[in-house]
């Protein structure tokens, strides 16, 4: 489905400039311009597509089918949504702006938030193919706790003080039941009513973040691929306890998508990197990196990121070391 992006990006980076895929330059070039496409297509239709369901639905039998549940269960609904949808964080944010518009709790947005960049199918058939049905579906249940434990600090420690103003207040509007007045007239809005919304929705939003995608994108192709082949391998691959939480601070600077970080993943497994500390490692690329915190700034204040950060760094490295113990025992 996202091929139409590399291919645009080819023609543009090779064809058009004469740049060889060879080169580094030519590498991070093609790496931002497919990125950068691909993140602002589905920035536009995700505002869009959810802007039209807030405008349609009854966005209080959402909030009142969780309230009826406990806690815990929300939690595992937002991480079980979040394995299931291929976002990277940067295009989960109208889902979190959509998830805050209905009054969910912030910690079950979080696990959402949390578990989506880190399960990805192809990661899935990847490590399926690798190391077996077992390794594969502790990875999926491992991605999975860590986003609802991520979900229940958060909110233990009342982290939604902490949105930036217009998120807080979607929240907060949300949570009042702003919509429940006019709740039956939002099931008869005609179809022009509901695309004039979500026009104006993705119009605001996405003039919000857009830059933001190209900076982020941007720094990240700066420093994608000027990591020297083979050295992190030679340099972490011998399994002591530093070498994880090593693997977990390397990754921060760097960026991928979860479909872009599986060569690397592949890669480092077959050339003998342990298996916790791949996974810390590219867990970190994925969820943790400087890219996507630019971009999750921009419905965050300081102090929710930084929580956030230190929180998927403990868990990135606790996952870490658990699967090398795992996979040392088995050896």
């Amino acid at each position: 489905m996202f091929q139409i992006f590399s291919d645009i990006a080819s023609w543009l980076v090779f064809d058009l400039l004469g740049l060889s895929a060879d080169t580094k330059l030519g590498d991070a070039l093609h790496f931002f311009v497919e990125d950068v496409t691909k993140i602002f297509a589905l920035l536009l239709v995700m505002i869009y597509l959810i802007a039209v369901i807030r405008a349609s639905l009854n966005v209080e039998r959402v909030r009142d089918f969780l309230a009826g549940k406990s806690r815990g269960f929300g939690y595992m609904l937002g991480s079980m949504f979040g394995a299931i949808t291929p976002f990277c964080s940067c295009s989960s944010i109208p889902v979190f702006l959509g998830f805050s518009s209905a009054g969910i709790p912030l910690g079950i947005t979080m696990a959402f938030l949390i578990t989506s960049p880190l399960i990805n199918e192809v990661a899935v058939l990847l490590l399926m193919s690798l190391l077996g049905w077992k390794f594969t579906l502790m990875y999926i249940l491992v991605g999975m706790v860590v986003g609802m434990l991520g979900g229940l600090f958060l909110d233990a420690i009342k982290a939604e003080r902490w949105l930036q103003s217009f998120a807080a207040e979607a929240l907060k509007h949300g949570k009042e039941h702003e919509f429940q007045s006019n709740s039956q007239e939002r099931q008869t809005l005609t179809f022009s009513d509901r695309h004039q919304f979500a026009k104006q929705e993705t119009i605001d939003i996405f003039g919000r973040v857009w830059k933001w995608v190209i900076i982020g994108v941007g720094l990240g192709a700066a420093l994608h691929g000027f990591v020297p082949d083979g050295w992190i391998e030679s340099h972490l691959g011998d399994g002591q306890w530093w070498s994880v939480p090593a693997a977990v601070l390397l990754g921060i600077p760097l960026y991928s998508n979860a479909t872009g970080v599986i060569p690397v993943m592949e890669s480092l497994i077959v050339n003998g990197l342990p298996i916790g500390t791949t996974l810390a490692f590219c867990m970190s690329t994925v969820a943790a990196s400087f890219p996507e915190f630019i971009l999750l700034k921009q419905v965050m204040q300081w102090k929710l990121l930084a929580t956030l950060f230190a929180v998927l760094l403990v868990a990135f490295t606790l996952v870490g070391w658990t699967f090398n113990i795992i996979s040392f025992s088995t050896i």
